[in-house]
């Protein structure tokens, strides 16, 4: 016997938000670390060298750059010193000091040149990092537990991921480009001061960056926790406008539009307050950086002037002090606002890092083994499951079902029918007990093998935003366009299929709302056909059908059935009398198990729900003058299997 299902998760804890308040926070240091991998990423040798040469241009960009106040400093001294000795005529020839001059415009063009080819090099290799983390998250997303999904907000979701993913360029691009050779040129103009003018210049350029990087900090650390309300309350108001939007028939239906608007609007409004406060703190963040820069800058400058008027400088070393101080203001602007966007930028990050990091209940072991499904025998033994504490689902079921074999489950709602699925699907492990199918245990082989086995045809059908055909391919995308259509045509829906403008390429519509409930269902099946798996799981498959098309459908189940082990849940009776077993649930065990006939003999449960359900119909056609009889009804609702059970109906079910 296969070992007992590991209980080490226990779905009771599963249902979170989606918040970053219910998950440990990712620091800005390992999401930083993260983005630096990124950027050396090993065995990508092209990125690496396109990384080399920005980072090269990047240095050529801050040396000619910090040449262009020398320039202005040699043509100001130049013009003073032959300005103050010779006629205006020969100020005219050589007053002006072209080589000066056209080296002045050459160092900035040329800086401004590195600058932006250094740009066009990084872009491939931020690009490629956003590509990898967005195509990571996504794929993480698919990877978590239902219970996840079961709880998310699809709108807030999408929010995380469009402003994590977007923020990744500005904190690669800021990181290299910004922080480092900012430092690297406070450093040089420092020196440069210190060395030409005395020490007292590079003690007042560090004191006034020192200030200005304090300042900075604290007034963005204050900031941070503005920007983490406007985040939630965009994700609210965000997850409130999809939520509305996707129910817009039931906002018709109900005439709740304005209630709709309304609540939309509160969330605007709380946003808008957030915002508010955002751009207050910035406004004083921004005066404050300039009125120290500003300080600073007139200390050094009448320093300088000082200088001047004893001899100790000239009016071009004035010029250049003002140049080397001024140059810093646009790194420093830059660096307090890129703090500033890179505080944000992670915060924005963090939502989207907890997501990557947040680990699946349901998870293969390290390197599970494939299952290989030959025959498909299905065993459930002593399994129980619950959702919550309080609601305990599935309590003790055992139940074997042969290779081939065709079985119903049914039962009242919330017996525990469609939590089977789950668990042989593994949407959900079992707390305890053994599932397993050709005696391997489901926790010991990869979920993907599982699931390549096993069809479903879920009750509730969403369909992509996409064409017919796709919808149906999507069962098996290597399918040919004659084996879709064949499969439409044993789904009995080709002929609708064909009746469209469009035909195949029809698009049906976010979640398929083009489509009606039956259509849904049939492309559903579709799908199940073209997947064409040794085990068939069929969770109220008809529920949206007519009668007469129910007929048809069921046939073709029943075809597809064949030679495979199927389970279907149903709650109409009619449409599973021919299976191999049916198994009555309640209370999340097996009350009974038998055929049809032998279950109806027992008076038990099933006969209790049988009656209920003929009473049921019998009771919707009372007003009809032409069925006026049991074995009429019978004809209308039997379905698959004709009137063989009419004994039943007609000694069980009073004529209404």
């Amino acid at each position: 016997m296969a070992p007992l299902l590991r209980a080490t998760h226990q779905p009771v804890g599963l249902v979170r938000r989606l918040s970053t308040h219910d998950e440990p926070r990712t620091s800005a240091k390992q999401i930083v670390a993260v983005l630096l991998r990124s950027l050396w990423p090993a065995g990508r040798t092209g990125l690496k060298v396109r990384v080399f040469i920005a980072l090269g241009l990047l240095v050529g960009s801050k040396v000619v750059n910090i040449q262009v106040p020398f320039f202005f400093k040699s043509i100001v001294d130049q013009m003073n010193e032959v300005t103050s000795g010779v006629s205006k005529e020969d100020v005219a020839m050589v007053a002006v000091p072209v080589a000066m001059v056209i080296g002045y415009g050459l160092a900035r063009s040329t800086a401004a040149g590195f600058q932006e080819l250094r740009n066009a090099i990084f872009a491939t290799v931020a690009q490629k990092a956003i590509r990898k983390m967005a195509r990571q998250v996504f794929q993480h997303l698919h990877r978590l537990d239902m219970s996840f999904h079961l709880n998310r907000q699809t709108g807030a979701l999408s929010r995380v991921i469009d402003r994590g993913s977007r923020s990744i360029n500005f904190v690669l691009n800021s990181l290299v480009f910004n922080i480092v050779p900012t430092a690297l040129e406070i450093g040089l103009v420092a020196g440069i001061l210190t060395q030409k003018f005395g020490a007292q210049y590079g003690v007042a350029t560090l004191s006034t960056l020192a200030v200005y990087t304090v300042f900075t900090i604290g007034i963005t650390q204050w900031r941070t926790q503005f920007r983490r309300d406007m985040n939630r309350l965009e994700n609210e108001a965000s997850s409130k406008a999809v939520d509305s939007l996707i129910n817009y028939e039931t906002v018709k239906y109900f005439n709740n539009e304005d209630y709709e608007a309304d609540q939309y609007d509160k969330s605007l409004k709380g946003y808008q307050l957030a915002s508010l406060k955002t751009q207050t703190s910035l406004s004083l963040l921004n005066f404050g950086q300039n009125a120290i820069f500003s300080a600073g800058l007139t200390a050094m400058m009448y320093m300088a002037a000082h200088g001047v008027m004893d001899g100790s400088m000239t009016v071009g070393d004035l010029v250049l002090v003002n140049g080397l101080v001024f140059q810093l203001s646009v790194p420093l602007n830059f660096i307090g606002s890129v703090y500033r966007e890179v505080r944000q930028a992670l915060i924005d990050m963090e939502a989207m890092f907890v997501l990557r990091n947040r680990e699946s209940v349901v998870q293969d072991l390290p390197n599970a083994p494939d299952m290989h499904v030959s025959a498909g025998e299905i065993s459930f033994d002593n399994v129980q499951f619950a959702y919550s504490p309080e609601r305990q689902i599935v309590n003790g079921l055992t139940l074997s079902i042969p290779a081939g074999e065709t079985v119903a489950v049914v039962g009242p709602s919330g017996c525990g029918k469609s939590t089977l699925i789950r668990l042989l699907y593994r949407l959900f492990d079992a707390n305890n007990g053994t599932i397993s199918i050709d005696g391997q245990a489901l926790p010991d082989h990869s979920m993907d093998s599982l699931r390549r086995s096993i069809g479903v045809v879920p009750q509730d059908t969403v369909l992509f935003h996409d064409t017919i055909f796709h919808n149906i391919q999507y069962g098996n995308l290597d399918a040919t366009e004659e084996e879709v259509y064949e499969a439409a045509k044993l789904a009995k829906i080709h002929d609708s299929i064909m009746s469209m403008p469009n035909g195949y390429q029809t698009r049906v519509g976010e979640r398929g709302l083009k489509l009606s409930g039956g259509e849904k269902q049939r492309v559903s099946i579709a799908r199940a056909i073209l997947k064409d798996a040794p085990i068939l799981l069929c969770d109220e498959a008809t529920s949206a059908l007519d009668s007469p098309t129910e007929v048809e459908i069921m046939a073709s189940l029943k075809a597809l059935a064949k030679n495979r082990t199927t389970i279907l849940i149903a709650h109409r009776l009619t449409t599973i009398q021919d299976a191999d077993r049916i198994v009555v649930m309640d209370g999340g065990k097996i009350v009974e198990m038998g055929k049809h006939d032998a279950l109806l003999n027992l008076q038990g449960k099933y006969h209790d729900m049988w009656t209920q359900q003929q009473n049921a119909a019998l009771g919707m056609v009372s007003g009809d003058e032409e069925l006026t009889t049991v074995g009429e009804l019978e004809e209308d609702t039997v379905g698959v299997t004709g009137a063989s059970h009419s004994k039943h109906t007609a000694g069980d079910t009073p004529r209404g």
